[in-house]
């Protein structure tokens, strides 16, 4: 009884409570926003997460209470942050290294989750963050389906068009940020651009999503018959599915993820006392459900290495949920993934992608051996964040077009340097440790009939994204992508929020 009184709420005058339970449903609101707009917009996420912050400051002004606990994770968190700025200080182009900085602030989300939400809001966020990704699982395939942009079929010498090393049987699908589905529209929009404007173009070329500045428009070129110089031969279905976005790579990241959480809630609910009562029965079929079609929206962006980190993340959920039958059934629907993400990628990508033996593969290779002798350079405080942006070529990296490593722990190294890479492997490991450990105790719960089936699920979903995030991150920069890098902290947040062994649901204020 002491102990629950010297950790109540502070009691506050009934104005200040009443603007504290509004701070914290704008805070909810502003989850729930971000839910919807996680999977789709990074614009749309930091807007709705600016909803969360104003209520969280809003709230701690007027409790003096921040409702951040301190955790295992906050040393290494802290180690990586402060070394991240060191190295960004002590890098050779400090300007453009300082300003990168914000990007690292997404982690702020790990303490704004566990300060914000209740275990129901929690629950209710990933729910609906599920129900977000499938709708885009669901618009890829109708975008596959009706199909992309204008086929090239034939361009003539004096096309603008030339200036780019397009060819026949690619597909322009956006011009000047505007969809198109016909040559007409392309001259029409090059028509309505003002003479001397430069009109951008995005194509598609043998399957993979490209983005040009384009070309200058000119009088001359205005007034010809058909100003864009090609003849055009249909819609293409060959490209890599993207949900809202046009970036396949975030798209297919956050869903591995979501897939992972949705089949950890499925397996959850069929476990336990009450596994054939009908609300966790149907709760299982509505997450299977998910589930598959968010594997489908992986699949179709034919991102070889996130197929297989789905199929990593997925396995270790089955060996720790299932057993005997159970447990082999979910390896043959892996097998199934797998062969059937063989098949997407054969279609839809370049000669040879299957095998590694395409483009992508070759220039990956190259810049991670140039990456690795710049590590080997300056491997304490690394070469600065976004610095190798003015010294590509000096730095001894392949061709003009300027990438990163493709590769988390690489491009850490490469950035910040190894001791940053070493604090990055200590959070990856902290929070195995916390989310495996509880998923394990969760479970032996549910088995005695004293657990809750949702939370179990998303412990034990958390434990194959973690997995499959870990596995992409060897071969992909996804800690580097700031939309997947905030639906990493969000879960970890998450997952910290639901293994505390008592929670006050009520706020502050009450």
């Amino acid at each position: 009884m002491a102990s629950e009184k010297k950790n109540a709420p502070p009691l506050l005058p009934p104005l200040a409570a009443a603007t504290v339970r509004l701070a914290e449903r704008v805070a909810w609101a502003g989850f729930l926003l971000y839910a919807i707009f996680a999977p789709h917009s990074i614009a749309g996420a930091e807007i709705s997460l600016a909803f969360v912050a104003a209520g969280w400051l809003a709230r701690t002004l007027l409790t003096g209470r921040t409702g951040i606990r301190r955790t295992t994770l906050d040393l290494p968190i802290l180690l990586f942050f402060a070394w991240t700025i060191i190295s960004s200080l002590l890098s050779p182009e400090p300007r453009i290294s300082l300003l990168k900085i914000q990007s690292v602030c997404v982690l702020f989300l790990f303490y704004l989750t566990q300060a914000m939400l209740t275990r129901r809001m929690a629950l209710a966020v990933v729910l609906l963050m599920i129900a977000s990704g499938v709708a885009g699982s669901l618009w890829s395939l109708f975008d596959i389906a009706r199909g992309r942009g204008v086929v090239i079929k034939e361009i003539k010498n004096e096309s603008p068009l030339r200036e780019r090393p397009l060819e026949a049987g690619d597909a322009i699908w956006r011009v000047g940020e505007r969809r198109i589905s016909s040559v007409a529209e392309i001259d029409e929009a090059i028509r309505q651009r003002q003479s001397g404007e430069r009109l951008s173009v995005s194509f598609i070329s043998r399957g993979e999503h490209a983005e040009w500045a384009g070309f200058v428009v000119t009088d001359e070129m205005k007034a010809r018959e058909s100003p864009s110089g090609i003849k055009g031969a249909g819609v293409t279905h060959s490209f890599r599915a993207s949900g809202w976005t046009r970036h396949y790579e975030t798209f297919c990241e956050t869903l591995q993820m979501l897939a992972q959480l949705a089949l950890g809630i499925c397996l959850a609910n069929l476990r336990g006392a009450g596994a054939l009562h009908s609300k966790r029965r149907w709760r299982a079929i509505l997450m299977l459900a998910a589930c598959v079609l968010l594997s489908i929206g992986i699949v179709l962006t034919a991102m070889r290495t996130v197929m297989l980190a789905l199929c990593f993340g997925a396995l270790i959920i089955s060996w720790r949920a299932t057993r005997g039958r159970a447990r082999l059934v979910l390896v043959m629907c892996v097998l199934l993934l797998i062969v059937s993400g063989a098949l997407v990628v054969r279609q839809t990508r370049a000669t040879g992608a299957l095998m590694l033996r395409d483009d992508s593969a070759s220039l990956r290779l190259r810049v991670a051996r140039a990456g690795l002798a710049r590590i080997r350079l300056h491997p304490l405080f690394g070469n600065g964040m976004d610095a190798v942006k003015r010294h590509w070529s000096e730095w001894g990296f392949p061709g003009n077009e300027l990438i990163h490593l493709h590769s988390t722990p690489l491009q850490i190294a490469f950035d910040r340097g190894l001791p940053a890479l070493i604090f990055w492997l200590w959070i990856i490991f902290a929070f195995w440790r916390i989310v495996s450990r509880a998923e394990r105790d969760a479970r032996h719960s549910l088995d005695a009939g004293a657990g809750e089936a949702n939370r179990y699920g998303v412990l034990l979903g958390a434990t194959g994204a973690l997995a499959g995030f870990f596995a992409s991150s060897l071969v992909n920069y996804n800690f580097g992508d700031g939309e997947v890098a905030l639906v990493f902290w969000w879960l970890m947040g998450t997952i910290v929020l639901l293994t505390r062994a008592t929670e006050v649901e009520d706020s502050p204020a009450r």
